[in-house]
């Protein structure tokens, strides 16, 4: 069943979520606003993945062997969330005696965004982006674009949102929706613009030129790097205006320490 949920708020949104009794969603830690009284806070290592709702009852079996099952299941779920450098825990919050409301944002000023799940296709985003979701969403880590991804940098350790129901994303100033099918089928994007894209989707890192003149010289002086993002297929893509490193650029410009200098590209000194 879709959460009700309404994303308020213009340069710094915010998701509100009401509840139904007995209903419950969960956040990545430090992602959690405000709540009402009749709504229970409990903090776990465990995602819904590989237990059906996160609690870590069932989906082992009984006695010693289903405690360990259960045991090793999250701490391979937490390894991979070390890996991709996200949160360690989850919070859960459940509606207890009636409807309740919770409050959730993200980390940076920009948009939100509620994606529904029906079983058919996954999601995948960006690390970070992730904000909230109903427990009968799983939350996991896939990995894309093979060894160019690792070599450009951004990219290839996603989130990936799978089951029934609302997920909740955020990310850096606007978003626009495309399609790569409207576009000849194929899309290149800045690495860190981003934001989410739907199964079906094929994602990849591809750098930008070849080492020659030019491509140096997209690289050096065009801000870019070395590589591009590119999505290809028949789906939904979201993209975001606001590029983490180029938000930290400006922050450090303002305060007067302007590392990145007149070229950018390899000459940024950002340390993401």
């Amino acid at each position: 069943m879709t959460l009700q949920q309404e994303i308020v708020g213009n340069a710094m949104q915010m998701a509100v979520v009401n509840l139904r009794p007995g209903q419950t969603v969960y956040c990545e830690a430090g992602k959690f606003l405000f709540k009402t009284t009749n709504v229970t806070m409990e903090t776990r290592l465990s995602g819904p993945s590989g237990n059906g709702n996160g609690s870590g009852q069932g989906g082992g079996g009984g006695g010693m062997g289903g405690l360990l099952r259960q045991a090793m299941g999250t701490a391979m779920q937490v390894g991979q969330r070390v890996l991709a450098g996200e949160s360690l825990a989850f919070q859960y919050f459940t509606s207890q005696g009636g409807e309740g409301t919770v409050g959730f944002a993200g980390v940076l000023p920009g948009e939100m965004r509620a994606l529904e799940l029906d079983g058919t296709r996954a999601w995948f985003a960006e690390k970070d982006a992730f904000v909230a979701a109903e427990s009968t969403v799983d939350f996991g880590i896939a990995f894309a674009g093979g060894r160019t991804g690792m070599s450009g940098g951004e990219g290839f350790i996603l989130e990936k949102f799978t089951g029934h129901g609302t997920v909740i994303i955020a990310g850096a100033g606007n978003f626009i929706d495309l399609n790569p099918a409207d576009f000849g089928g194929r899309i290149e994007v800045d690495t860190g613009c981003v934001v989410a894209f739907e199964e079906g989707i094929q994602y990849g890192v591809q750098r930008i030129g070849g080492l020659n003149r030019q491509g140096l010289m997209n690289a050096v002086f065009g801000g870019e790097g070395l590589s591009l993002a590119t999505l290809e297929g028949n789906g939904r893509v979201i993209l975001q205006s606001l590029t983490i490193e180029s938000l930290a650029n400006a922050l450090k410009k303002a305060q007067g320490g302007d590392k990145q200098g007149p070229t950018g590209g390899l000459f940024s000194t950002h340390a993401g």
